[in-house]
């Protein structure tokens, strides 16, 4: 939290920031520390209180809130895979390509996109029962879990929810991993082997986070669950959950060096301040 919404003041308030890439990166903190807070404060209150308990309706508004921030998570990544691209493959036209109206596009349909497939899940989930008290087999209110203690027919919403998640993850993926092997074939053609290295080292780290948060998501969401993959797949839940939004903004902020570089100029304007008053 603290992470991502260090990331948020500084894109505001440096003026060297207010570029389309910085925008993209404002946004997926943003999103993480929505993503984040569906989850993590009612699971902490939980360890604090011993109290597990939730409402069914509760239970679905998490669930909704999750999916929708996690689905709108990959459609951004996917963006900011083809921006970065933009920006290496076509530097000169980049200016011209990603505009501000541009990006406030992309942007908006990341955010958007999240609805239709997530309120469609939701809308069918509701319409099941779920009589008496129930355990889940979860540290959080996932999809597969609740449809195993519901007392309904939950074919239809599964059929539903895998065609969903299959365009959602599985495309987005292949999209997202096409646009950085176009990026490391332009790496390859770069003449210094400092800037080789240099890029290489940026599109490692971003290419590590997004195979292992769509990874997991993957196998969570598309391989059946199995009894060998149920105990693994809260493993598998915690990557995408907490490890993922907690190494977000290190590896594609605080990595970087103009957001290092306006850290810095930050951290020397709040020290100057006590000093000049």
């Amino acid at each position: 939290m603290v992470g991502n919404s260090l990331i948020i003041v500084l894109a505001v308030a440096d003026q060297h920031l207010h570029t389309s890439m910085y925008f993209f990166l404002c946004n997926l903190s943003s999103l993480e520390t929505c993503y984040s807070s569906t989850i993590l404060p009612r699971l902490l209150a939980s360890f604090l209180t011993g109290d597990g308990t939730i409402s069914a309706q509760g239970c679905i508004a998490q669930l909704h809130f999750f999916c929708s921030f996690a689905v709108s998570e990959c459609y951004l990544l996917a963006v900011m895979s083809y921006d970065w691209y933009l920006a290496i493959y076509q530097p000169l036209l980049y200016a011209s390509l990603m505009t501000w109206k541009v990006s406030l596009k992309l942007a908006a349909a990341s955010w958007l996109a999240r609805f239709l497939s997530c309120t469609v899940v939701t809308t069918f989930l509701s319409n099941l029962r779920f009589s008496g008290l129930k355990a889940i087999d979860h540290f959080f209110c996932d999809l597969i879990p609740l449809l195993e203690l519901s007392c309904s027919d939950t074919r239809v919403v599964t059929v539903v929810s895998f065609i969903l998640c299959f365009t959602d993850i599985f495309f987005l993926f292949l999209f997202t991993l096409a646009s950085y092997v176009c990026i490391i074939a332009t790496i390859l053609r770069i003449l210094t082997s400092v800037g080789r290295q240099k890029a290489f080292s940026t599109c490692s780290s971003h290419l590590t986070v997004i195979t292992v948060f769509y990874d997991t998501l993957i196998i969570v969401y598309l391989i059946p669950r199995t009894a060998p993959l149920r105990q693994l797949n809260k493993v598998f839940s915690f990557f995408y959950t907490v490890l993922t939004p907690l190494v977000n903004p290190l590896i594609y902020s605080l990595h970087n060096r103009e957001v290092r570089k306006a850290l810095r100029k930050a951290l020397r304007k709040t020290l100057a301040c006590p000093q000049s008053s």
